[in-house]
This record gives structure tokens, C-alpha cells and sequence, in this order.
């Protein structure tokens, strides 16, 4: 059902030249992300736009705030990606400083599913999610080689607001015994500056196109790390075995998949090095989701929540050095 455009987003798409004042726009307000306020619409020229407003506190229970002017980057980050990967992202049509919004092109979940629902769904592709970690690895590999991508890209401090500080400093929080472990996680991976991190590569956020896998929402873009975009996609298939577990020995083949094409594609520093510092990362990511400010929705029994806390705490002490360690330790816990 259409609903009335709230005036701020109509004000974009004027700026952006998407529309002109004073004219008419249908859409209707999509379900999704925490972080911000995301609209489908119809032009008055019959094209179907996604349009996306920052928002400055997100929609989580705890308080969780991020800079607005994070959408800037999201628009650059898109418009890098499509420069290493054409067909990877959505076309970007605008992007609105004032209101912090952005649009681009809708697509359509007929035939652009999203991945999250599939993994719901119990659909264990390995060679969708070999594609991602290729895809992934493309377009860290094309902007390493740009290194003064970085001064379009000074987000330290939205990155420490979204991610750092709600994933692994907030678990800091909760499990003292971890303090030092975790804060030393993020304090590496503040300090490890080597590609462009689009920052949020969860299923939720990836499309599952003709052509395959399409990258969206990267608000948390950053000159930073791409051990994160790593060992944050992977998490997501470790956490989706409780989540479906009649899937679990496929998610965990996925895994595997992603691993080792992304780590294939690396050409930028070693690849035993960065996959060291994903697979440290990832027990901390891992446990994140149970204790950090945005726990996964769908782990809602608390022998599942520690059954996560088990493995994490237990990499976390002792901590591995490669990708197959890690599988391998929740594979032993959940029998897949």
C-alpha cells in the first residue's frame, strides 16, 4: 500500500534531481536493517528507486548511536565497487548530503532473493557463497592498489561507533575475563589499514542476482581491515547452524567455500596473515552476537546462546591461526 513520503525524503530526491517539486511519488516504507529508514519507489517516469536515510540512533534496545554522515561513504563505497565489480552493487542514481539519504536502483525480489531468507530457508549453496568470498576479494584487491582511496574515507571514528565499540568492546563488557582479549582485537584491527571494508557483508545484506551475489548497505565503509568483511560474512554461516539446523553440514560447507575462494584472491599482503587475523577475529565476532549490542534475533533459547559462548570463549583463550580451526571447533560442538 502506498503511504505518504516523509517530507525529508522527498527533499532528497528533489536535491538529487529524482524528482521535481511539488510532484508526485508512490512508495511505501521497506522492513530491514537497524540503521536506517529505507523506501521503494515509483517515479513519475516509471522507474523503480531504493531510497535510504541514515539514521542517528539505530534500532536496536540498547543505545546505539552512528553519525549520519556515514551515507556519504556508503554512496562512494557503491560507486567503487562498481568500478572493480560492474553488476556487484546496485546502479547509485543520487546521494543527498542535507537530509543523509542516498538512492538507487530498485531490484526486484522476484528475481534478486535475499541471501538471509534462502539460508532461513535452508538453502546451502557452496557455490553461491564461493562467488561471494571471490567477489569480495575482487573489490579488496582493486581498491588496495588505490591506496589514496583512504583520504575519501576518514571513518575511523564511524567505524569504532558501529562496529567496534557495539561488537567487541560492549562483549568486553559483558564477559571481564575477556577484556584484554577483545580490546586488543579491536585495537588491531583499528590500526590494520589495507584495503577498502565495505563493513557489513552479512546475508541480510547480500542478493542472491541472476548473475550473483550483489552487495548492498554499506554505510559502515571504511579504509580499514579486510579481515573483517571476512571472518563478519563467515560468522553469520556458523550462527545460521543453530538457527536451521537440518542445513547445518551445508552452511558449514559454505563456509568453507567463502574461505578459501576469498583467500584465493588475495593479492594485496600475505594470506596467511590476514587469514590469521580473521580467524582471531572471529570468536570475538562470534560471540558478539550473543552478548554485544545487536544480538542475532533468531537465537532465542539460551542453551543455543551458549553453545555459542562455549565455542567463542573457548577460541578466545586459546586462539587459532586458520579458518579450518574455527570450523572445526564449532563443528565438534554442533555435530556438523
Amino acid at each position: 500500500m502506498p503511504e505518504p513520503l516523509p517530507k525529508t525524503i522527498e527533499a532528497a530526491l528533489v536535491s538529487m534531481g529524482l524528482l521535481a517539486p511539488g510532484q508526485p511519488v508512490q512508495g511505501e516504507a521497506l522492513a530491514g536493517g537497524v540503521s536506517s529508514d529505507i523506501w521503494r519507489l515509483t517515479l513519475p517516469d516509471g522507474r523503480e528507486i531504493c531510497v535510504k536515510r541514515a539514521l542517528p540512533k539505530l534500532k536496536v534496545v540498547a543505545d546505539w548511536r552512528a553519525p549520519v554522515v556515514r551515507n556519504i561513504y556508503e554512496a562512494r563505497w557503491l560507486k567503487e565497487a562498481d568500478r572493480a565489480l560492474p553488476g556487484a552493487v546496485p546502479k547509485l542514481l543520487g546521494q543527498d548530503d542535507a537530509t543523509g539519504a542516498l538512492a538507487m536502483e530498485f531490484l526486484s525480489p522476484a528475481d534478486h532473493p535475499v541471501w538471509k531468507a534462502r539460508l532461513r530457508d535452508g538453502h546451502a549453496d557452496a557455490a553461491f557463497a564461493a562467488e561471494i568470498g571471490r567477489r569480495i576479494a575482487a573489490i579488496h584487491a582493486h581498491a588496495a592498489v588505490n591506496p589514496g582511496l583512504a583520504k575519501a574515507f576518514p571513518t575511523d571514528e564511524i567505524f569504532h561507533a558501529i562496529r567496534l565499540e557495539p561488537y567487541l568492546l560492549a562483549t568486553a563488557r559483558v564477559h571481564q575475563d575477556l577484556v584484554a582479549a577483545l580490546e586488543d582485537m579491536a585495537a588491531v584491527t583499528a590500526r590494520s589499514k589495507r584495503t577498502l571494508v565495505h563493513g557489513d557483508v552479512s546475508p541480510k545484506n547480500i542478493l542472491c542476482g541472476p548473475s550473483g551475489p550483489v552487495f548492498l548497505d554499506a554505510e559502515c565503509a571504511w579504509w580499514g581491515d579486510p579481515a573483517f568483511d571476512l571472518a563478519f560474512c563467515l560468522n553469520h554461516l556458523l550462527l545460521k547452524c543453530l538457527w536451521t539446523p537440518r542445513a547445518a553440514a551445508g552452511f558449514m560447507n559454505c563456509f568453507e567455500a567463502l574461505a578459501t575462494h576469498y583467500l584465493a584472491g588475495i593479492t594485496w599482503e600475505a594470506a596467511d596473515a590476514l587469514e590469521a587475523r580473521a580467524a582471531r577475529l572471529l570468536p570475538g565476532l562470534f560471540l558478539a552476537r550473543v552478548d554485544g549490542k545487536s544480538p542475532v534475533e533468531y537465537l532465542t533459547e539460551e542453551a543455543d546462546r551458549n553453545r555459542v559462548r562455549r565455542v567463542a570463549r573457548s577460541l578466545l583463550m586459546r586462539p587459532a591461526d586458520r579458518l579450518m580451526a574455527v570450523r572445526a571447533a564449532w563443528g565438534e560442538e554442533i555435530g556438523a
